[in-house]
């Protein structure tokens, strides 16, 4: 799409005229800095500017008397300066007076100001101003108001002022006539036949000019709360092109080949479940079967498999990779950290090896021959599950018969590294044989709530362990102030002295890490590990307190979580590297400093850790005041339920869809103006239409996703 000339403004002659200039850095160098801003912000096409819309909307359309305005009340007033000075006391101010036609004054007063501004309020000078008025002690005045020079004639603003999302360097007048020139230029033909559309809705252009430019007589509750049929136009647009987009995944997939798989009679699946010192539970024989019954299929497998934490998903992929392996095929497990494919590599290995499996151990940490040796049983088949890190899908790894691959977090690794997974897993086959997709079970702890699930994951199936194993014992959560810490060290030493283990996680390494948290709070205010584990073995003489970060290399860091799995260890000071995997029954109380910092779906994922056998456990969240009102409801939430569904719904209410989802390691928000709690209606209509728009209009729906998600679409799929 071509740059819009509204990109920068200020440089269109210079830019044209240096077409065939031979020294293009210069060229770039003598744009204005408001064109520089507009570039980093991505507002570098007329339809980045259309679609880029108002925070707010300043009335600028009347105007109001002095004398009928409240404190508190935010308007428009048009009068004469009759007085312009620079006070001194209690600092330097400019402070004007101004007086409207019916003779009443306001104070105008400026604690920033620059010599234009004594300029444009120079005495006798008409102008017109806008801000909130207050009760100061000198009578009604206006701190920093926006202001401009008028005459009697000056007419008013024909449409509400729209306030933009702006950067630095970047000036609101600057950006208002280069959105107004991008939404001229912008490419807002309909791509959607009527039907398709909720009735009642404005055209794309339409909707968009509404929302630039409202009428003085339009609704701001209605465009504030995004009420209005032009922001419902909007928002059912960006529905349509992501459900477009899963649908087009599905069906694409749908067309591709892969190895059919069934589990033989008394073979792999069958030992594996004969020696299991446990039977599964309803759920789990559920969503085995759903596998079972995907891998049994000559098309590509892709199903997530969520259930809360400690739900048994281990060893539904266990399962999974029997069938695989039954069927003469290789299966890769990934893992996003080194602690969490070890944990899976130790079970595995303890079930499988005894049944003849040979199981390899892939991570960035493991070097040299032993790392050549498991490359050669790998590319030889020898191995038939891989386990590790994202080292599995390193350059040098070359798989024999790769049928397989399970991604656990896969929400935890970033959107090229899924999209590498992919495509390195395709098995090429002879002339005239398409090439084998690999099947792909993706897992996570993280349970996704129902609209998220309809949204994001449309060209997926869906399998949930929506029951615990039974013996699994309820854990207690406990809220308390960071006045309370003493008692909590006591609660330590007790539950120690009963021969249990306790976990201690903190938020930060150590006071250094940097000046500030970005939340208002330096860090030194922060607890840290290494100062909370000095603080620990002080207070515990005798006790063996054990310390893990993500600082220490991976050896270090097994090595302390053997020792603590081992019960070596009695008391385990962290970071959020034992937020997944870590299985310890013993370990009977956690204590999460500073709380309210960490992540609801996180403080979840924490809590896990304990409750893993058959002793009562206590999860203790310390915060420090103030509490902001997210954290509030982050610490309540944990208190008042242990269902992971229910914290994911939550969590969902309080974080939005672009946060839960890890939109960030795709650097932009997955809805831009839909809104998953508000807008379900939307949503079911975008269902409805996407698979008949594809089958009808197939060109349109391939313009609808390229026009709302461009590059986008991948990370959906990813």
């Amino acid at each position: 799409m071509p740059r819009s000339p509204a990109a920068s403004p200020a440089t269109d002659a210079p830019n044209g005229a240096a077409s065939g200039d031979a020294k293009p850095a210069l060229k770039a160098d003598l744009r204005s800095a408001p064109a520089k801003a507009l570039d980093r912000m991505g507002l570098d096409t007329p339809l980045a500017l259309a679609l880029h819309l108002p925070l707010r909307y300043e009335d600028e359309t009347r105007l109001s008397a002095i004398a009928a305005l409240q404190p508190g009340q935010t308007a428009q007033v048009e009068g004469q300066i009759v007085e312009c000075r620079v006070d001194f006391r209690p600092r330097r101010q400019l402070v004007a007076r101004l007086h409207d036609d019916a003779g009443d004054e306001l104070v105008l007063r400026f604690v920033n100001f620059y010599p234009s501004h004594q300029k444009t309020l120079a005495t006798g000078q008409r102008v017109r101003v806008r801000g909130e008025l207050r009760g100061g002690f000198f009578g009604r005045e206006m701190v920093h108001p926006t202001f401009k020079a008028v005459d009697e004639h000056t007419p008013l603003a024909a449409a509400l002022t729209p306030v933009y999302p702006a950067g630095a360097q970047l000036p609101q007048a600057y950006l208002r006539k280069a959105v107004a020139a991008g939404l001229s230029r912008a490419p807002l033909d309909e791509l959607l036949p009527a039907s398709v559309l909720p009735p009642g809705l404005p055209s794309l252009r339409a909707a968009l000019q509404f929302l630039h430019q409202p009428p003085a007589s339009a609704s701001l509750a209605t465009l504030e709360d995004h009420s209005h049929p032009a922001w419902q136009r909007l928002k059912f647009e960006e529905l349509l092109a992501q459900q477009l987009s899963q649908m087009q995944s599905r069906r694409e997939r749908a067309r591709l080949a892969a190895p059919v798989m069934q589990a033989l009679p008394g073979g792999l699946h069958e030992r594996l479940l004969a020696v299991l010192p446990w039977g599964l539970t309803d759920a789990q024989q559920r969503v085995s079967q759903e596998i079972a019954a995907d891998l049994a299929k000559p098309q590509p497998m892709h199903r997530l498999l969520q259930g809360d934490v400690g739900s048994g998903k281990t060893v539904v992929a266990a399962l999974a990779a029997a069938v695989a392996m039954d069927a003469g095929w290789q299966c890769a497990l990934m893992a996003p950290t080194e602690i969490l494919a070890e944990q899976h590599f130790v079970k595995l290995v303890q079930w499988l090896q005894p049944l003849g499996i040979t199981v390899a151990w892939l991570t960035g940490s493991r070097k040299g021959k032993g790392r050549r040796e498991m490359l050669e049983r790998v590319a030889s088949g020898e191995a038939k599950l891989i386990v590790g890190t994202h080292a599995v899908i390193q350059d040098d790894v070359q798989f024999a018969r790769l049928g397989l691959a399970i991604v656990d977090e896969q929400h935890r690794f970033g959107v090229a590294q899924r999209l590498a997974l992919r495509r390195k897993l395709r098995t090429e086959r002879g002339p005239g044989s398409p090439a084998l997709e690999p099947h792909l079970l993706m897992m996570s702890a993280t349970p996704i709530p129902r609209t998220l699930a309809m949204t994001y994951f449309a060209d997926l199936e869906v399998s949930t362990i929506d029951a615990l194993p039974p013996g699994r014992t309820p854990i207690l959560t406990k809220v308390f102030g960071e006045g309370r810490r003493d008692e909590v060290m006591a609660r330590i030493a007790e539950e120690v002295a009963r021969g249990r283990q306790v976990y201690w996680v903190c938020p930060l390494i150590e006071e250094s890490e940097a000046e500030g948290d970005g939340r208002g709070k330096p860090l030194s205010e922060l607890a840290n590990a290494t100062d909370t584990h000095q603080e620990l073995s002080d207070a515990l003489p005798g006790v063996v307190v054990g310390l893990i970060h993500g600082r220490l290399a991976p050896t270090e860091k097994a090595e302390v979580m053997a020792r603590f799995a081992s019960g070596q260890t009695a008391v385990l000071v962290a970071t959020t590297v034992i937020e997944v995997g870590v299985d310890v029954p013993n370990a009977s109380l956690m204590v999460i400093e500073h709380a309210e910092r960490f992540g609801l779906a996180q403080l979840h994922q924490l809590r896990g850790r304990v409750g893993r056998g058959e002793v009562a456990s206590i999860c203790v969240l310390l915060y420090s005041s103030p509490l902001s009102e997210t954290g509030k409801q982050r610490l309540k939430a944990m208190v008042e339920t242990g269902d992971g569904f229910e914290i994911a719904r939550r969590d969902l209410e309080i974080r939005g869809p672009g946060e839960f989802m890890g939109a960030r390691q795709s650097g932009d928000a997955l809805l831009r103006f839909a809104d998953l709690a508000e807008d379900a209606p939307l949503l079911a209509r975008a269902r409805q239409a996407a698979p008949w728009l594809l089958d009808h209009h197939p060109a349109a729906a391939r313009a609808q996703v390229a026009r709302w998600l461009g590059s986008k679409a991948d990370f959906l799929k990813a």
